[in-house]
């Protein structure tokens, strides 16, 4: 398995993803989305899995700072993409396969 963890250090869920990993010792990359953000390569690879709507935090001030709720769909991926922060978090990768949020059940199919 090829792990990896796009979170943030605000995160509960993307802390309970790292325990999740860790108390199975199960390697994995953790990579700050914040201060780091997907490629565009990465971010395709997970809209394919999840679709745009699970991947943006609605409830966060950058989404209404920025009127997100009032643009078109490729602004919205523009924007998604110049400011990490709007991502909803953790964004948890197994090669092709990826979830967003704090998804056990699902991770536990990878093993």
């Amino acid at each position: 398995m090829n792990i990896q963890i796009f979170g943030s250090s605000k995160s509960f869920d993307s802390k309970k993803a790292e325990r999740w990993f860790k108390e199975r010792r199960i390697k994995y990359q953790y990579i700050d989305l914040p201060s780091k953000g997907l490629s565009p390569r990465e971010y395709q690879s997970v809209k394919q899995k999840v679709g745009f709507e699970a991947l943006v935090n609605t409830g966060c001030r950058a989404y209404e700072d920025l009127f997100l709720a009032y643009i078109t769909l490729d602004a919205q991926e523009e924007k998604l993409l110049e400011h990490p922060e709007l991502f909803q978090t953790p964004i948890v990768r197994n090669g092709r396969e990826a979830t967003v949020g704090y998804c056990p059940e699902i991770w536990a199919k990878w093993e």
